[in-house]
């Protein structure tokens, strides 16, 4: 890749990151906000001015377009390559400031914004950079490379692809999601849109990451209906539903089975958000493992601190929900290897060393993979994701983008 399209790289992904596409669990709607359109259509239109075909925005709020093959692609794979428009509703993404530290030389990286500065401490990996062009945002939002990086990656990608049809390749399917932060991004994707054999999602961090393994997760919410009775007259008739949330809370594990006390392959009970009043309040948790067996435990660890919290206070009402969210990808690709190892050609075939380990999270992967699209995570770069100490090398994203291009090539000497 020439410098070309480095410098289109680095312009993508500023101009991706400053439009504000935080999704909002709460909202039932497709996408859950209305301003991951603005990236959504931004995307669509350029795609189909750098000469992409078949550019779809579908009715749910998914982007689809494929960069046609450059050989006879009868017997040869399609291969996807997937990245989310929405960013965490964990920080705020609204009025992102990126700034472009060139050429870091190492230090203390001050952000100019409530005082927050990234060093080893809050930003581990930092020092390995020297030399490289850091991006960061000010301070007060997160930066959005969480997968706005992806994205960038994946045009650049393309665009190279399109200009360059001598490079070998049979079909290139490119896909953009709504919601993966709030585990919706591919609900309403099938694989007969994607029309791929297999896909890579560009959502992983250190350079070199593979993953072929996550998460196991579910969704509980335990809704608590107390008793209201004016607080004047309330001896012996109130039950204050507050009061039994933060019951529910304290019996719970505190010292294991949380995220701040596990880690590796340990799972997890995550309370993560309280609605509500005295009278009704909603808990949200969720739960992950990377063993059905685990997970399962925490569903009922959940389940049964309800009905003991039910038995002491048969005033009150305590209903649980457990809701599937997605599955470890490991059970299926397991079974077939071969886009993983594709995956590990291709970073060294970059001059990367592969990097192979559980993830804890997920990705629009997971669930991609069990509607039978195998979908390993590649790296993108991306550090401290969901908070204001985010940051990302442009380095590592060229290097991204390289091994985007070798796995087209590596897939077009594949059969069916």
């Amino acid at each position: 890749m020439d410098q070309t399209y480095l410098t289109e790289l680095e312009e993508r992904f500023l101009r991706y990151i400053r439009i504000d596409t935080q999704s909002n669990e709460l909202s039932t709607t497709v996408p859950t906000t209305e301003k991951q359109y603005d990236l959504l259509r931004l995307l669509r239109q350029e795609l189909l001015e750098m000469g992409a075909s078949d550019v779809v925005l579908t009715d749910y709020a998914c982007v689809l377009a494929t960069v046609p093959a450059t050989i006879d692609a009868a017997d040869v794979p399609t291969v996807a390559f997937l990245a989310h428009v929405d960013t965490a509703p964990a920080f705020s993404g609204t009025g992102v400031k990126p700034l472009v530290h060139c050429n870091y030389i190492g230090g203390p990286i001050t952000l100019p914004e409530a005082s927050r500065v990234l060093d080893e401490q809050t930003a581990p990996g930092l020092e390995s950079k020297i030399g490289e062009d850091i991006v960061t945002a000010s301070g007060d939002t997160l930066l959005g490379a969480d997968d706005k990086a992806g994205i960038a990656i994946i045009l650049t990608m393309a665009h190279y692809l399109l200009d360059h049809p001598e490079i070998p390749h049979g079909d290139i399917r490119l896909c953009f999601t709504p919601d993966e932060e709030v585990g919706r991004g591919v609900a309403h994707l099938t694989p007969e849109d994607l029309a791929a054999d297999v896909a890579y999602t560009l959502d992983g961090g250190q350079l070199g990451e593979v993953t072929y393994e996550t998460f196991s997760a579910d969704r509980a919410v335990v809704k608590i209906t107390g008793v209201s009775v004016h607080p004047g007259t309330a001896k012996g008739k109130m039950v204050n539903a507050m009061n039994l949330a933060a019951k529910f809370i304290d019996i719970l594990p505190q010292h294991t089975r949380t995220p701040e006390t596990t880690e590796g392959t340990d799972g997890f009970i995550h309370p993560y958000m309280v609605q509500g009043t005295s009278a009704e309040v909603e808990l949200h948790f969720i739960l992950r493992d990377f063993e059905m067996a685990g997970l399962e435990a925490h569903g009922e660890l959940i389940q049964l601190v309800a009905k003991t919290l039910q038995a002491s206070e048969p005033r009150a009402k305590i209903e649980c929900t457990i809701t599937p969210q997605y599955r470890n990808m490991r059970y299926w690709l397991e079974k077939d290897m071969l886009p993983v190892n594709l995956a590990v050609e291709a970073i060294k075939m970059a001059g990367i060393e592969p990097l192979m380990y559980p993830i804890r999270g997920g990705t629009d992967g997971a669930g991609l993979t069990a509607k039978g699209v195998p979908t390993p995570n590649l790296f993108a770069g991306m550090y401290n994701c969901h908070g204001p100490f985010e940051w990302i090398s442009l380095q590592d994203m060229e290097k991204a983008t390289l091994v985007c291009l070798k796995l087209a090539e590596l897939w077009a000497k594949q059969t069916k």
